[in-house]
């Protein structure tokens, strides 16, 4: 399933880091539950028919990635923010590309992007 989907392997990368990191007891369930969020909406999103859709659920995850990143900068989780900014910049690249296909079937020109291995 999504073996060529980059973002999701990084997502995974970072959900599966963040379960191994000794959170305190009052931020671990909340990261756990963000960095979850992550990896679900990007397959859910992938998985729908309009690039509207798919576009909603990218979103939705640069959200959680986002809570993932606030939880790991109050931890001071130095070995998790490098991961946790990789998978940013795929995220955010891959909203803008969805964004940008919902533009191209209007007639809009695109630059390149690169989301998939």
């Amino acid at each position: 399933m999504n073996k060529n989907f980059r973002t999701y392997d990084l997502a995974k990368t970072l959900y599966r880091e963040c379960t191994k990191y000794p959170w305190r007891r009052e931020i671990r369930d909340q990261v756990l539950r963000s960095s979850l969020s992550v990896c679900l909406n990007l397959v859910e999103g992938a998985a729908k028919p309009t690039v509207k859709d798919r576009h909603r659920f990218y979103r939705i995850a640069l959200g959680s990635l986002r809570e993932t990143q606030a939880c790991i900068e109050l931890q001071n989780a130095q070995t998790l923010t490098q991961i946790a900014d990789t998978v940013a910049a795929h995220l955010y690249c891959l909203c803008r590309s969805s964004q940008k296909s919902d533009f191209k079937s209007a007639g809009v020109r695109l630059g390149r992007h690169c989301l998939l291995k």
